[in-house]
């Protein structure tokens, strides 16, 4: 499974933003998929995730009711759309799948910048 992000830019503080993911290679054994989230000099953090089947959706406190993740399994795409934007969600983000047997896939991020 190889994942390729896009959608990162610079906003201001209030804005929006929709994140993208698109996978391919052995789509159909990926089981999981999710956002996660690196800021300068923090580990890196879950900031949402989605199952393929049910659609289950799992979120950060911190973003909860300002993001939405979402899934087109016809083009093999995740979203994260983000609105309200904080300076403190200024970080490069990253898409991950579960697939298979206990292998994981990266992409290789997307910068979000949010200034006040």
């Amino acid at each position: 499974v190889e994942l390729v992000e896009s959608g990162g830019n610079s906003v201001q503080a209030g804005g929006s933003l929709r994140l993208s993911c698109a996978a391919s290679g052995s789509t159909f054994s990926i089981y999981v998929m999710g956002w996660y989230r690196q800021a300068p000099g923090k580990p890196r953090e879950l900031v949402a995730d989605i199952t393929t089947g049910a659609s289950i959706t799992k979120y950060a406190d911190s973003v909860k009711d300002r993001f939405t993740i979402s899934r087109d399994n016809a083009k093999n795409t995740m979203y994260l759309q983000m609105n309200s934007l904080k300076v403190e969600d200024t970080a490069v983000y990253y898409c991950n799948a579960h697939w298979g047997y206990g292998n994981v896939a990266w992409g290789q991020g997307t910068q979000v910048t949010v200034s006040s």
